[in-house]
C-alpha cells in the first residue's frame, strides 16, 4: 500500500486525571479553541489525506459516536469499535485486524501535534519496519541537588539540579499488519509497549522516528490548560486546512 494509510484512534480511556471535566465527557471531546481535541486530530489526518478512521471507543463511547457520527463532514468514514471490557493499547488492533491493510497509523485520541504524518508514514516504509513509534525529545529537570555514590556510600559525583534529555513515545505508532498479526488475539488486554517489545524481542525491526514537531498530551490538568492556551497562538500549525 502506497497510499495513505487508515488510522486507529484509541479513544476509550476514562481520563481519570482530567477529572472533573471527564466526569461528564470523555477526554477525547475535551475542547481546545473551539474544537474537540479529537476533531483536531482528525482534521490533520484528512490533511495528510488518510481516509478511513477506525475509533477504538469504551467509556462513554456513544458520546463520541453522537458528535462525530460516520466523518463525512470531515471527509473521513469513521468506523466504530467498541469494548466490552478495557483492552489497553494495542488489543483494539485485534478486534480490527480483518478490517486493517498494510502499513496503518495508532494514535492516542488526546494529543495535540504537529506532527508531520505523511513524513512519519515515508520513514516506517522505507524502512520496511514491522513498527515505527513517533519520539520526540523532553527535558525533565530535578529541582535538587542529585547525589551519586559507590557501594561504600563514599560520594563520587554530585550533580546540582540537573536536567535530564529522554526520547519518549509520542503515542502515535505505525504498524504492519503482517507483522504484527501473530502477536495478536481478539479480546486479549495488551498494550503497544508489551507489543513493541515482542516485535523486537522477535528479530523485527522496531523502527524509532524523530520529528521536530510540538507534542503535548492533555492527560493532566496543567497539560490541558497549556494545550488551550498554545492552540490559540499557534492554530494554524494544528489545522492546515486554515479553518
Amino acid at each position: 500500500m502506497s497510499g495513505p494509510a487508515q488510522a486507529v484512534i484509541l479513544a476509550g480511556g476514562r481520563g481519570t486525571r482530567l477529572r472533573p471535566y471527564t466526569t461528564v465527557i470523555p477526554k477525547p471531546l475535551m475542547p481546545v479553541g473551539e474544537y474537540p481535541i479529537l476533531e483536531i486530530l482528525l482534521r490533520q489526518l484528512t490533511h495528510a489525506g488518510i481516509r478511513e478512521v477506525f475509533l477504538a471507543v469504551g467509556h462513554m463511547g456513544h458520546l463520541l459516536q453522537a458528535f462525530f457520527q460516520d466523518g463525512q463532514r470531515f471527509g473521513l468514514d469513521i468506523t466504530y469499535s467498541f469494548e466490552e471490557a478495557p483492552l489497553g493499547t494495542a488489543g483494539p488492533i485485534a478486534l480490527l485486524a480483518d478490517r486493517l491493510e498494510d502499513d496503518f497509523l495508532v494514535l492516542n485520541g488526546d494529543l495535540l501535534t504537529t506532527l508531520d504524518y505523511l513524513k512519519l508514514l515515508a520513514a516506517h516504509r522505507s524502512t520496511s519496519a514491522a513498527a515505527t513509534i513517533a519520539v520526540c525529545v523532553r527535558e525533565v529537570p530535578i529541582d535538587f541537588g542529585v547525589i551519586e555514590m559507590d557501594d561504600r556510600a563514599a560520594l563520587t559525583r554530585y550533580i546540582e539540579k540537573p536536567v535530564y534529555r529522554f526520547d519518549v513515545s509520542m503515542g502515535v505508532n505505525v504498524f504492519n499488519m503482517l507483522a504484527v498479526r501473530p502477536f495478536l488475539r481478539a479480546g486479549e488486554y495488551l498494550d503497544i509497549p508489551t507489543l513493541m517489545t515482542r516485535l523486537r524481542e522477535s528479530g523485527r525491526l522496531v523502527h524509532c522516528f524523530r520529528d521536530e514537531c510540538y507534542w503535548l498530551d492533555i492527560g493532566r490538568v496543567d497539560d490541558y490548560q497549556a494545550a488551550v492556551e498554545i492552540f490559540e497562538s499557534r492554530r494554524r500549525e494544528f489545522l492546515p486546512d486554515g479553518r
